[in-house]
């Protein structure tokens, strides 16, 4: 059920949205384009809150109104069709409260940005490359879905079909607040195709999920970049190009680099080299942030480092374990076909019912 002190908490926010409507009746607005586009989202979250909630409270009253029905008929087959829609209509209720709760998340800042997300194996060799691919194709299957856009900004493959490193970009509704749970350490457990003795090997793969970085967000000077050129190749050492396209820059005061050879020109390798250093940069300074405002506390989705081993993929097992929220599905294959949702389902309501908690207890004081 959603708390009494949430259901006030809601109405409240009706004052909001006057407001906001208010705001969006200004013609002058629309000539300030972040601030529109702020209010505009603010607006739309807003207006689905408030739909669910009158619909979750019109789905209290069905089962109240099917129960006062049930308990003054006595034909036996009009009762079983009550008790059915009652049914029903808690079905329809406890979604419609998961949806409620999701959407008063306190807004993270990168919500409602693009993002950059890089795949490399780590441990394993071979097999570790072989699932940094699967992986990447897993991610591209999930976005597809979703509706997300994808654009392949910089890919290194091996020679047994596997990749030694992936960057994409992916634009489109909610992509960072659904993908940011994905940022850390992927374990692997299977038996190699490769392994004769039929032994189960274990590999890690690391994944970031970076938002995409604004130009106001990040001050770099040009001359605190350094470009170098040189020449594309393939896996082997093969030369796939002739020329010096291939560009490294490097941000010098932290030492962060960033090399693409991804593209045959040196100017569109050198504006997806700039793009993914700009994502790095602006994650490190939100961490740097985030470690002042809370140097004793670790948030309960993890630090999101790439360090941190996040979740195992046990194929023996047809497993997969997030092993930050303790919660596990039982179709593997499934899930490697796009259907992360098996996993963020039972994600998000835990994230949502930890941060509520602290909204209240916050409220309290």
């Amino acid at each position: 059920m959603v708390p009494e002190d949430i259901a006030g908490y809601i109405d409240n926010l009706r004052s909001r949205f006057s407001e906001l409507e208010t705001a969006l009746s200004d013609p002058a607005l629309y000539a300030r384009v972040d601030e529109c586009r702020k209010i505009t989202q603010e607006h739309r979250k807003l207006e689905t809150l408030f739909r669910n909630f009158d619909d979750w409270k019109h789905a209290l009253q069905e089962i109240a109104d099917n129960h006062e029905m049930q308990n003054g008929e006595t034909d036996p087959e009009l009762r079983e069709l009550i008790e059915e829609d009652i049914a029903a209509q808690r079905e329809r209720a406890a979604k419609l409260e998961n949806e409620i709760q999701i959407s008063l998340l306190p807004p993270d800042p990168n919500d409602e940005k693009n993002i950059i997300v890089e795949i490399k194996p780590a441990a394993g060799g071979d097999e570790a490359a072989l699932f940094a691919g699967e992986l990447f194709r897993a991610y591209c299957r999930f976005a597809e879905k979703q509706g997300w856009k994808i654009e392949l900004l910089d890919q290194s493959d091996t020679d047994l079909g596997g990749i030694k490193n992936v960057s994409f970009s992916l634009s489109g509704l909610d992509v960072y607040s659904r993908m940011k749970y994905e940022s850390g350490v992927h374990r692997v457990q299977r038996v190699p195709e490769t392994e004769a003795g039929g032994r189960i090997h274990t590999s890690t793969v690391t994944v970031a999920v970076m938002p995409e970085a604004c130009e106001v967000e990040i001050d770099v000077k040009p001359e605190e970049l350094r470009f170098d050129v040189f020449r594309s190749s393939g896996p082997g050492g093969q030369c796939v190009n002739t020329t010096d396209s291939a560009v490294r820059v490097t941000h010098i005061p932290t030492g962060l680099s960033v090399a693409s050879q991804q593209e045959k020109s040196q100017h569109r390798n050198k504006e997806i080299a700039l793009r993914i250093l700009f994502a790095r940069l602006l994650e490190h300074k939100q961490r740097e942030e985030a470690d002042r405002q809370a140097a004793d506390k670790r948030s309960q989705v993890g630090t999101g480092d790439r360090s941190e081993r996040i979740r195992t993929y046990n194929f023996p097992q047809n497993r997969v374990t997030d092993h930050r929220f303790n919660v596990s599905t039982f179709d593997l294959p499934k899930l490697m076909e796009g259907d992360f949702e098996l996993i963020l389902d039972q994600i998000l309501p835990i994230v949502c019912a930890q941060r509520l908690d602290e909204l209240r207890k916050s409220g309290a004081k």
